[in-house]
This record gives structure tokens, sequence and C-alpha cells, in this order.
């Protein structure tokens, strides 16, 4: 039965845009169509996030947020992202398509690769990683479901910055399982993630493309976290005997407990990768595992199938390991015939042999048994404990015959809401029969909410973000007339927001009441001090003067200038003038008034014309300043016309 008939989106137009026409996959966060962009008129992909996480404000922002980032980076071997958007209580992304299948599959149908086809697969995608990486981004969730092989072989990586399957898992097994798997020890332990984070996720892919299997194994997730968290990737030539040492190294590399010791990024990684290639021959490139999967199987039997099938009753050549049975030594020869003349005492003859070597066997089973109580026998192990609700844990423990010392609870992003994050001592580690251990157990993510500072001092609102684990960001500065000056007006985030720990949070703060810049050219220096102190600000007289046509010892020019917004307490800059510049004035006397006007302005003085009553003449009788004296730069010269 086709499954994407009860999904009600399908047949729907999104957005009055993309037409849904059938389910592709359905994660933790959200679940994939294809579709079809009526106004452009190509196959994509839609992702759709789930209804019930689109409540919440703070995600969806994160996730607009990070899919506006991811579609600027712009990388052949990257899905990319074309839009964004919402309809109601449904949150999209609209992305390229690709027609295929994901490297989950092509493991399913194929087990292990050959080694070639596997870093076939791997170069591309620590290509797209090492570009993303060099562009600031991490992936989170590298793992075989987002690779995806187009049917033209392109090799393309998906969901980049857009998940966090740790923080949203809710259950031990299925997909957090899966997820789990490839997660570096510091995404476990710390709940960080940074691009040696994908790179361990990456070795991890390697590891299982050449082996057809998860270097770390178990029933649920605390059994693969425990394993992650103590125990180092195998070697694949462990599993595939013959594998280079090269690809043995690679992995190696790749997948260091240590972050330090691993490649920075991706791109690191790549020229390992190539490196190793390079040094492998063509029958080491082309060698089939052991554990590649025929090509052909029957239909009812599909190997792309994402159904688990269940195993054969019989379990006789199926492959799988059962309980090993114990072989019985081979009978000796037969007993010599017993000699009828022979000795027959409780202790004498053969059974006289046979009860010193008893009592030599108990003898030695006896020190044995001593020696084991000693060294071994007064200790057990903790049981696993990690991801186990808080009580399944106690229950456990205690059918240990452990006794429980106390129940610590921190913070986690990666383990659910009362679940155990740790035990002391820790899981597998010997403790004495009649010992206690301490849990660990998670309180869920913790969730910072942004503290009211408005109207604190920028000091105290730092102290106070601080104080609930949230980090002062960047300080911009605006004028209020409600909030004094160095008070904070507001928060980017809005205070009572909920935010994840160490989130930055922009302060702005007032600059208090704008004030009006006060025209003091002209004004001896101390005069405009005077004059701007009385108004809230501050005069900073420069050093030097300029020629200005006002007064020696006065205020040639000032910054900001009059009608400028200033805040109390700012400095207003002043320049002193040393007076007006003395310049030569021609001799105008004779000419008309437009050639003598503009005589004397490109000379440097302002012009002024009298022609007396009546008079009809342009030519200039006289002027004020007679020509070859000297007259102030910029000061007005008379010139007169000819009367009657």
């Amino acid at each position: 039965m086709d499954t994407t008939l009860q999904d009600p989106l399908v047949g729907q137009l999104l957005d009055g845009r993309y037409r849904i026409e059938a389910r592709i996959a359905v994660g933790g966060m959200a679940t994939v169509y294809r579709a079809v962009d009526t106004r452009l008129d190509r196959v994509l992909a839609l992702k759709v996030m789930h209804p019930a996480l689109a409540t919440d404000v703070s995600f969806v922002e994160r996730f607009i947020r990070e899919a506006k980032s991811v579609a600027r980076l712009a990388h052949p071997n990257v899905v990319a992202v074309f839009d964004q958007g919402a309809q109601g209580a449904y949150v999209y992304l609209a992305m390229e398509y690709v027609a295929g299948c994901t490297l989950r599959d092509v493991l399913r149908e194929r087990g292990a690769l050959q080694p070639r086809a596997a870093l076939d697969i791997l170069e591309p995608v620590l290509a797209a990683l090492g570009a993303a990486h060099r562009a600031g981004f991490v992936h989170r969730d590298m793992k075989p479901e987002n690779v995806l092989i187009g049917d033209d072989g392109r090799v393309k990586v998906a969901d980049f910055g857009l998940v966090r399957a740790v923080g949203t898992a809710t259950d031990t097994t299925g997909s957090l399982l899966g997820t789990v798997s490839y997660l570096a020890p510091e995404q476990i332990e710390h709940g960080t993630a940074d691009t040696r984070s994908d790179v361990y996720a990456c070795g991890v892919v390697l590891y299982e493309m050449l082996t057809g299997a998860k270097p770390h194994t178990g029933e649920n997730a605390a059994q693969v976290i425990y394993q992650h968290l103590n125990s180092d990737v195998p070697a694949p030539s462990a599993v595939v005997p013959g594998l280079p040492v090269a690809l043995d190294s690679l992995v190696a590399s790749a997948t260091a407990r240590n972050p330090e010791v691993r490649p920075h990024d991706a791109v690191l990684l790549l020229a390992e990768t190539r490196e190793a290639r390079a040094g492998l021959t063509d029958a080491e490139l082309d060698a089939v595992p052991p554990q590649a999967l025929a090509d052909s199987h029957d239909g009812a039997d599909d190997r792309t199938s994402v159904i688990p099938r269940a195993l054969p009753e019989d379990g006789d050549g199926d492959g799988v390991h059962r309980t090993s049975r114990l072989a019985m030594p081979p009978a000796g020869p037969d007993a010599p015939p017993r000699r009828r003349g022979g000795r027959r005492g409780p202790f004498g003859g053969p059974h006289r042999k046979l009860i010193i070597a008893l009592a030599a066997v108990l003898l030695t089973l006896g020190i044995g048994t001593g020696v084991w109580y000693i060294n071994s026998g007064q200790f057990t192990q903790v049981p696993s404990v990690l991801g186990q609700t808080q009580q399944t844990a106690e229950e456990r423990i205690a059918d240990a015959g452990l006794g429980l010392k106390g129940v610590d609870r921190v913070f986690s992003d990666t383990v659910e809401r009362g679940e155990v994050v740790s035990s002391d001592p820790a899981s597998g580690d010997r403790i004495r029969g009649n010992g206690s251990v301490r849990l660990v157990v998670s309180r869920g993510p913790e969730i910072v909410r942004v503290p009211d500072v408005a109207g604190d001092s920028l000091a105290d609102a730092r102290r106070s973000l601080k104080k609930v684990g949230l980090v002062p960001g960047m300080v911009t500065r605006e004028f209020s007339e409600d909030v004094d000056r160095g008070k904070v007006i507001s928060t980017d985030p809005r205070a009572g927001t909920d935010r994840n720990p160490d989130t930055a949070v922009a302060l702005v703060v007032s600059k208090g009441a704008p004030i009006d810049v006060p025209d003091v050219t002209g004004l001896s220096a101390e005069e405009a001090t005077a004059e701007l102190e009385a108004e809230g600000l501050k005069a900073e007289v420069l050093p030097g003067r300029v020629h200005s046509p006002e007064d020696e010892g006065a205020v040639a020019e000032q910054s900001p200038e009059e009608g400028a917004e200033a805040a109390e307490g700012d400095t207003i800059q002043l320049t002193v003038s040393k007076g007006p510049r003395m310049l030569d004035v021609p001799d105008v006397t004779g000419r008309d008034v437009d050639e003598a006007r503009s005589t004397l302005e490109e000379a440097g003085f302002e012009v002024e014309v009298d022609r007396p009553f009546l008079s009809f003449s342009d030519t200039i009788a006289s002027q004020s300043v007679d020509g070859g004296e000297q007259a102030p730069e910029g000061s007005t010269i008379t010139i007169k016309t000819k009367g009657l």
C-alpha cells in the first residue's frame, strides 16, 4: 500500500506555488516530498518541518536563518536550497531534487564497496564539506542517509547545517541509533560540534563503505555511545583481510577520539584521501571485499527495502553466528582389560591413582578460587546505564547487587530529559560487589531566558547576561527622550525570549535626549566654551589657526556645525581664526561694471555697485579701496559709476 496516500499534504498546492506529488522520506525534524514548482515548472524536493516543531518560534527562526545561510553555499556537490517559506503551520524549504538513491541504499544493496568506489564517493563528499567548512558551516549530521547519488553518478551532500539530530531525538533506537553511529566523542560528551566532528563522521562512513558494517554496534544507542567514548574505530583490514594499510591509516586519522589529532577540516582530509589513493595500485583499488553482496537477488527480498528482513528459522548456513557449541575432546583409547587378580582395595591400583589425581585437582581449584576471589571474585562490573531512564538505571544497578550513591542532574543537549548521561564509576568499570554507583541524569537542553535589562547601566546589563549564561554582544547607541544616557534601551533578542546558552545578545544603549549644537563662530574661544558647556557639551580647541573673515582669536570653524544633534557630554571641536588674509586690491576705475566686478571677485573680494541717481553710465568712476592698497580677503569693495 502506498503510504503517501495517507499524507494530507500529498496532492495539495503549498503556498500557492508548490504542488506536492509524493512523500520521499520522513525524518525526526521534517518530511521530504517530491513537488513541482508550478511557477517555474520544475521538479524539486520540498522539506516541510513537522507542525509540532513549527510552534517553537526560536526553532523556526534558527531554521530559516540557517536555510538562508546555506542557500549562499554554491557548490556542485551540495544540494542547493532554492526557496524558503511558510503556510500556516507548514514551514518549508524548496531544494534541488536529486533523482537517484542515498548512500544508505547503496550499502544496503551492495554491502561493502570496492576501495575505488568508496573513494569515488568520499572525495566529492569531502569537497562539499570542505567548501562548507571554509565558509563557516558545520554539517553536524554526516551519515549515508545524507549522501545522495544521482542517476547520472553525481554525489551530493544534503541537510547542511539544518539538523540537530541528537538534540531532537526522543528514543534510543531507530533513527537515533543510526545517528549516534556517526557522532564524534566530543558531540556525545560535551554537545559541541565543529569541522572536526564532520571529519570523524566521514571516517566512520568510509569504514562502513569499506567493510559493509558500522564500527560500533549495539542493541541500543547507549551501547553505541559507550563504544564511541571508550573504543577506537578498528582498522577496516581487521574485517576485510588484505585491505591496504593506507586505508587503515586514513580511517584512523579521521576517527581519532581526540579531535586535536584529526585533520582540522574536510579540506585537509580530502588531501590525505587523495594522497592515500595515489599510493594504491589498480588491483588494490578494484579488490572485491568478501562482504560485498551479490548483484542479483529476487524481488521478494529486495535489499534496497527499508523494511528489515526476518532471519531464517534454520540457523545452518545462514551466516548468522549462533551461540557456540563446546566441542567435546576426542575419545581416548579403550582402557586396558582389568586383571582378575589385581588388588581391589579402596586405595589400591587404579582407585589410588584416581584419588590422588582428584585431590590434586581439588587443591588446584581451591587455590585458583582463592586467587580469583582476591583478584576478581569480590568485584563486579557497573552495568550499562547510559541513555536509560533513571528508573531503569536504578533497577539495573540494584539487580547487579550494587547500591545507589546518589543522583546528580545536569543540563544536556544530547541526552533526553530523565535519561542517564554518565555514572561514577562508569559503565563497564570494575567495582566491589557491595559498592555504590552515582548517577548523572539529564535535565534536558538548557534553555536560557533573556533577562530584562532595560534601564540598567551597560555594565550591570552585561553582568546580568553573563550570570544566566548569555554572551554580551554588539553595543549600539541611540538617542532617547525617555531613557537616561548610558542606560540600556533594549536587547536583541528581546527580553523574555528563550535562547541556548552562550547566545550573543546585542544591546542598544541610550545617548540621552539629543542636543541641538549652537553656532559659536565669531565668539572668542573662552566665550564659545562657556556657551557649549551651558548646553551640556564639551569644547576642544584644536591647535593651529586658520585665516578667516572672523577677527583674530575668534572661533572660525566648529565641528559638528550649527543645528547638528549631539548627545550630552559630546565634544565640539573649535578652530580659532588668526584674522583675515590681506590681499592687494586691483585698480578697476575706468572699466565697465561687469569687468570690474569679475576682476575684484577673482582677487578674493566681495563687490557692491553704487549707481548715482539718474546715472546711466556703466563706467567705474571710483572704488572704496584704491587700487594698489590692501584689504582683508573676503571684504566688500564698493565700486561707483560715473554720474551726470
